[in-house]
């Protein structure tokens, strides 16, 4: 691409030179050929005031011609009709023809100057032509010089033309390799940074160049370096989360999985002979399976709501009869943690899936009142905000932590350990509502003060829109 670039810069710049060149040779020549009129116009009329026409014509041209600087020239005197009185190229002018036909005469005798190129047969050689009318008589004065056209001054023109040409060409192998290497300089940087893009360097950074075209390219490939780092950047997060995610998993499935398989043991070793004992240990295998059912729905949600591909049905949903179907299931809960539920709930139509709604207020709720006091309570509010629909619920529990709040809605994560497991709890519920909070566009918001009480506040667009 630089010697492209290169040969054709001096390509263009060979071709401007010869332009360039001609166009000049052509005005010089014409200059100087009006130049050279004009200054033999301006010795006719110094001619004519120094001519005596009474005296002896032929002479006084004769001595004219002596003159230094005027051998060369032809002078010629004509009567007002054509004939010639005088020429200093002929000895016998009286053999010479009428010269009333000549162009240059034709122009004098209208009493302008009048000029012409021809080849002379007189003196076989091509001249070139003024003429005047006198101002002192009946009388044409014409002056002839040899000239050869535009070669009589190309050949002082050339030299002068041929030696700036070739400084401008010299200069234009500079210009060009300057030029050739500011257009693919940049362009080899800018793929030497692309190449970091294989060696496993997606974020590459590219300077400014001084032509804007390239700085396009530049803005582009930086904008799209930034892309593809942030995309890696949330690649490897999603890795490591999966990837902590299945540990976290598989360690709490291996907890009841452990234990089950303890129980069984004892049960089928015949150790165990007193019935309340098997009872018991048949109450604890049915726990840590309805424990290990509960953790495996839960990643199974978190998985089709990460997977948003996966096709979800929607359908219209009555929220309040949803409420109320939801807290019925969780009175016996409620009843055996002291906790008193209050609902505030309007009559809404939402578009949504039925079993997500179902898990984001049923999550809520479960931890509202296994994580509150005894003879505590929870408020449960969802109103509408134009498309919104906002969902509140606040109780007067154990509060969590400020350094842990941040925190609460990451898988597994449990503010308290001990007492999480003791519950039963998978460690899944809140980030199970973050996801479809995430699913739906909306946000969640948390306040809470440790023995004071927690709120979560979630909007979703998913109202409805009335006809």
């Amino acid at each position: 691409m630089k010697k492209a670039i290169f040969w054709r810069f001096v390509w263009i710049i060979l071709l401007a030179l010869a332009v360039s060149s001609t166009v000049f040779c052509v005005i010089i020549s014409n200059r100087s050929l009006e130049q050279t009129q004009e200054i033999l116009v301006d010795r006719l009329y110094m001619m004519d005031h120094m001519l005596d026409y009474n005296g002896d014509v032929e002479q006084q041209v004769s001595e004219i011609c002596g003159i230094q600087g005027n051998q060369n020239s032809r002078i010629t005197i004509l009567a007002q009709d054509g004939t010639v009185l005088a020429d200093s190229g002929v000895q016998d002018t009286d053999s010479m023809e009428n010269h009333m036909d000549r162009e240059e005469v034709q122009e004098a005798l209208k009493g302008q100057a009048g000029y012409a190129e021809r080849y002379s047969e007189t003196i076989h050689k091509n001249m070139l032509y003024a003429a005047i009318h006198s101002e002192n008589g009946d009388y044409v004065l014409r002056l002839a010089v040899p000239y050869e056209g535009m070669y009589t001054y190309l050949r002082m023109l050339i030299p002068a033309v041929l030696i700036g040409c070739a400084v401008a060409l010299a200069a234009s192998f500079y210009f060009a390799v300057r030029f050739a290497g500011s257009v693919t300089t940049p362009l080899n940087e800018i793929a030497g940074e692309l190449r970091k893009v294989d060696k496993g360097e997606p974020e590459i950074f590219m300077k400014n160049y001084k032509y804007e075209e390239l700085n396009v390219i530049i803005d582009a490939v930086n904008q799209m370096s930034a892309e593809i780092g942030t995309y890696v950047k949330k690649l490897e997060l999603e890795r490591i989360i999966r990837q902590e995610f299945f540990s976290n998993a598989s360690h709490e499935l291996k907890t009841p999985i452990t234990s089950i398989k303890g129980y069984t043991e004892l049960l089928e070793s015949g150790l165990v002979t007193k019935e309340e004992v098997q009872k018991d240990f048949l109450s604890r295998i049915e726990k840590e399976t309805d424990h290990m059912t509960n953790l495996i729905n839960d990643i199974l949600m978190i998985s089709k709501l990460e997977t948003k591909d996966v096709e979800v049905e929607m359908s219209t949903i009555q929220i309040y009869p949803l409420v109320e179907d939801i807290l019925k299931s969780l009175e016996p809960m409620a009843r055996d943690y002291g906790v008193k539920v209050y609902t505030e709930c309007k009559p809404l139509t939402i578009r949504a899936n039925l079993q997500q709604m179902r898990e984001l207020i049923n999550n809520l709720m479960v931890n509202a009142i296994k994580y509150n006091k005894p003879e505590g309570s929870v408020h449960l509010s969802i109103i509408s905000d134009q498309e919104d629909m906002i969902l509140m619920v606040s109780d007067t529990g154990v509060g969590i932590p400020r350094e842990a709040q941040r925190r609460v809605f990451e898988r597994f994560y449990r503010v308290d350990k001990g007492r999480s497991k003791k519950m039963g709890g998978t460690g899944l519920g809140l980030s199970i509502v973050k996801h479809i909070v995430n699913y739906y566009g909306g946000n969640i918001h948390l306040e809470s003060q440790v023995d004071v009480g927690t709120t979560f506040t979630v909007r979703l667009p998913v109202i409805q829109e009335r006809k």
